[in-house]
């Protein structure tokens, strides 16, 4: 039963969920009108999550991943070589574009992550879902306050199922959370937005 919980808790609050939702939340919160919102919503998707998880999917169905969120260090590195072309790709084009700052400095944080991590993951599996999930923590937190920090809550089940599926060990899990949500919150206060 705790691991039926575990993968369930995993599956939902998994990096590309909590990315859609970060996203949509973001840019209800940068714009001025519900189709500016959408507009630079749906964009941002398409510059991040979705081409991620496709790539994603085409691999696991390749057999070149064991599996959308069951993956050893090794089979992360093209992975990691994919999201940071994504984010730079992304980068550029919301900064070039003038995308909402919020958006555009988030993109930011993103990338500064993934490269941290593709370089971690070099010799240490370091956990994705803490990782998403904290950064994701900070930046609502940064963005909606004292309510904001609310969100901290999910990252406890997180942590627990990436534990409990024998995904990563406790250090991987607090180091993924602790890192990426210190990376937000200096890029952000770089930008000027803390």
């Amino acid at each position: 039963m705790r691991e039926r919980l575990a993968r369930l808790t995993s599956n939902i609050l998994n990096p590309f969920l909590v990315s859609f939702v970060v996203i949509i939340l973001l840019a209800v919160e940068a714009t001025a009108s519900a189709g500016e919102a959408l507009k630079w919503a749906l964009i941002s998707i398409a510059l991040s999550v979705l081409p991620m998880f496709a790539v994603v999917i085409c691999m696991v169905r390749q057999k070149k991943l064991d599996g959308i969120f069951v993956n050893p260090r090794q089979q992360r590195n093209i992975v990691y070589v994919l999201a940071s072309g994504l984010a730079i790709i992304g980068c550029g084009v919301m900064w070039y574009f003038s995308a909402p700052k919020l958006l555009a400095v988030t993109f930011s944080a993103g990338l500064a992550v993934i490269v941290v991590f593709m370089a971690i993951n070099r010799f240490w599996k370091i956990s994705l879902h803490t990782a998403f999930t904290a950064a994701s923590v900070a930046v609502i937190t940064i963005v909606y306050g004292v309510l904001g920090a609310l969100t901290i809550l999910l990252l406890l089940p997180v942590a627990w199922a990436r534990i409990r599926l024998n995904q990563h060990s406790p250090a991987q899990v607090a180091v993924g959370a602790l890192l990426s949500a210190g990376i937000v919150l200096v890029v952000f206060w770089g930008f000027g937005v803390v």
